[in-house]
C-alpha cells in the first residue's frame, strides 16, 4: 500500500461537536455537571459501577486509589512488572515499597501463581493490571486478598466492556471485583477523551473518604448536598475531577461502546485467524475466563532481534507496528533497587512483543494486507 497504515487512530463518534455545542451555548455549563451525571448513570447501568467518580487520567485514578488504601511508607504493593510506570508511581509517590512480579508464561497480565509467594507482613495491596482488555482471574486474586486480609485494587486502564466469566458461568465486567478499580480514556484506548479516567469504589466504607479526596480534601459534597452550610479543608486530597467539557466528549464515545468494540473484534478476529494460519506466528491465547474488549492485537516474536526486523519490514510496507512496555523491575530508575528473582516471563515480552494496527478506521483489506505482510516476513 501506498498510504501509511498508523498504529492508532482515536475513535470519533460525530456526536462530541453537538455535545461541546451544547455547553458553549449555555455559557456556564462547562461549570455544571450535566454529561457527568449522564455518563455516570451510563456506567452504572451497563456495568454496574455504581459508585464511580471520572478523573482527570487513569494515572490520578490509581493516584486516588492509593490514598484511599491509606498507603504509607513501608507498605508494600505487588504490581506486574510488565505495565506502565503509573501502576507503580501511584504507590511509590505515597512512599511505598513495589514489589514485582512476573506475567503468565502465555500472557503479559500477572501470574496468580506468584503471587501468594511475594506477600510479606507488609504487604498492603495487590494491583493486577488487565492487559490489552483480558481479565486477570479475578476470583482467584480475591481469593488469595481475603485470606491475607488485603486490599485489591484493579488496573483496568485498558479494559471497559471487558467481563469476568465467573465458574458459576455469570458474566461480572473489570473493574467490579478488587476494592477500587481504574480506567483510562487516553486517546489510545476504544474510547477517548483525550486524556481522561475512571475509578470505581466497590467497597462502599471508603466513598465518604473518596469525595473528600477528590475535591482537593474539602467537605465540598457535603456543602453541594446541603448538610453543611460551608465547605472546609478536612483532610488530603487533590484535583482529581474531569471537566464537564471532557465529560462531554466521552459521553458521545460512550453510547457508541458495543458498536466501536464490535468492529475491533472484526479486526482483532481477522488477524487471529489470518495469523494463525503459520506456527511461527505466536498471537495472543484465549482464556475461558475472560471476554476481550478487542483492545491490543498483538504477537510474540522469537527474539528481540526478529522483533526489530520485523518491525522494520512492516514499516518499509507502511505499516506503523510498535513494541510495548520494558520490564519496570529493569527499568534505569528501579533496576538498582531491585533485590528479587528473575522475571522471566515479563523480560520477554518486553524484548519480543510486537503491537499491530487496531482502531475503527482500519479496513478489513489493511488489516488483510498487514497479515499478509508477516505471513510473508515468516515465509522466508
Amino acid at each position: 500500500m501506498n498510504k501509511l497504515i498508523p498504529f492508532n487512530k482515536p475513535f470519533v463518534s460525530g456526536d462530541e461537536t453537538k455535545n461541546l455545542s451544547l455547553l458553549i451555548d449555555e455559557g456556564e455549563g462547562v461549570a455544571g455537571d450535566q454529561f457527568l451525571n449522564l455518563c455516570y448513570h451510563l456506567l452504572s447501568s451497563k456495568f454496574g459501577f455504581h459508585n464511580c467518580f471520572l478523573t482527570t487520567s487513569c494515572t490520578s485514578a490509581l493516584e486516588m486509589a492509593a490514598l484511599l488504601a491509606g498507603i504509607k511508607e513501608g507498605d508494600e504493593v505487588i504490581i506486574p512488572s510488565y505495565t506502565f510506570s503509573s501502576t507503580a508511581n501511584a504507590f511509590i509517590l505515597r512512599g511505598a515499597k513495589v514489589v514485582f512480579c512476573d506475567s503468565k508464561s502465555n500472557h503479559p497480565s500477572i501470574f496468580e501463581d506468584k503471587i501468594e509467594g511475594l506477600i510479606t507482613p507488609k504487604t498492603k495491596v495487590i494491583v493486577p493490571v488487565h492487559y490489552g482488555g483480558f481479565a486477570c482471574d479475578m476470583e482467584r486474586i480475591m481469593a488469595i486478598a481475603e485470606k491475607h486480609n488485603l486490599l485489591v485494587i484493579e488496573d483496568a486502564a485498558q479494559a471497559l466492556n471487558s467481563f469476568v466469566i465467573l465458574k458459576s458461568g455469570k458474566r461480572k465486567s473489570v473493574g467490579t471485583f478488587g476494592h477500587f478499580s481504574a480506567f483510562s480514556f487516553h486517546h489510545t484506548k476504544n474510547i477517548t477523551c483525550g486524556e481522561g479516567g475512571l475509578i470505581v469504589i466497590n467497597d462502599k466504607s471508603f466513598l465518604e473518604k473518596a469525595k473528600v479526596i477528590r475535591n482537593n480534601g474539602t467537605n465540598k459534597t457535603l456543602f453541594q448536598e446541603g448538610k453543611v452550610d460551608k465547605y472546609d479543608w478536612v483532610g488530603v486530597g487533590s484535583s482529581f475531577l474531569l471537566s464537564e467539557i471532557n465529560a462531554a466528549y466521552l459521553f458521545a464515545q460512550l453510547n457508541k461502546i458495543d458498536s466501536v468494540d464490535q468492529k475491533r473484534k472484526t479486526l482483532w478476529d481477522l488477524y487471529y485467524l489470518k495469523l494463525s494460519q503459520n506456527k511461527l506466528v505466536v498471537i495472543p491465547p484465549l482464556f475461558t475466563y475472560s471476554t476481550n474488549n478487542y483492545h491490543i492485537f498483538y504477537m510474540v516474536c522469537s527474539s528481540g532481534v526478529e522483533r526489530d526486523n520485523l518491525i522494520s519490514f512492516l514499516k518499509e510496507k507502511n505499516i506503523q507496528a510498535v513494541f510495548h512496555y520494558q520490564s519496570l523491575h529493569q527499568s534505569p530508575y528501579f533496576e538498582s533497587e531491585y533485590t528479587g528473582s528473575e522475571l522471566v516471563n515479563s523480560d520477554v515480552f518486553s524484548e519480543r512483543l510486537v503491537r499491530l494496527p487496531l482502531y475503527c478506521d482500519l479496513s478489513e483489506e489493511e488489516a488483510g494486507y498487514i497479515s499478509d505482510c508477516i505471513l510473508t516476513f515468516y515465509s522466508n
